[in-house]
C-alpha cells in the first residue's frame, strides 16, 4: 500500500502541471487576441511611425530656417531700397534750394 499514496501525489503533481500548462496557452491565447484588438484599434487612428514623424520634424525645421532666412533677406532688399529713394528724393529739393 505504500504505492497507493505516492500514486495519488503522482496523480495530483500531473494534474497540477497540465492545469499550469493549459493556463500558460490560455494566456498566451488572450494576449495574442489583445494585441490583434489593440492594433486594431490603433489601426483605426492616423498615426504616424516615430520615423515618419522625425523626417517631417526635421523638414518642417528647415522650413523654419529658410523662412527666416528669407525674411532677413528681404529687410536687407527693403532697407537698401527705401535708402535709394531716399536719397533720390533727397536730391531734388537740394537741387531746388540750391538754385
Amino acid at each position: 500500500m505504500s504505492n497507493g499514496p505516492n500514486r495519488v501525489l503522482d496523480d495530483l503533481a500531473k494534474m497540477m502541471t497540465d492545469a499550469a500548462g493549459a493556463a500558460q496557452g490560455v494566456r498566451q491565447e488572450a494576449e495574442t487576441a489583445f494585441r490583434a484588438q489593440l492594433e486594431r484599434v490603433l489601426n483605426k487612428f492616423d498615426f504616424v511611425h516615430r520615423d515618419e514623424f522625425e523626417v517631417v520634424k526635421e523638414m518642417a525645421a528647415k522650413a523654419r530656417q529658410e523662412v527666416e532666412e528669407l525674411k532677413k533677406r528681404l529687410d536687407n532688399e527693403e532697407n537698401k531700397t527705401a535708402s535709394k529713394a531716399k536719397t533720390a528724393s533727397s536730391s531734388p529739393k537740394e537741387n531746388e534750394k540750391k538754385k
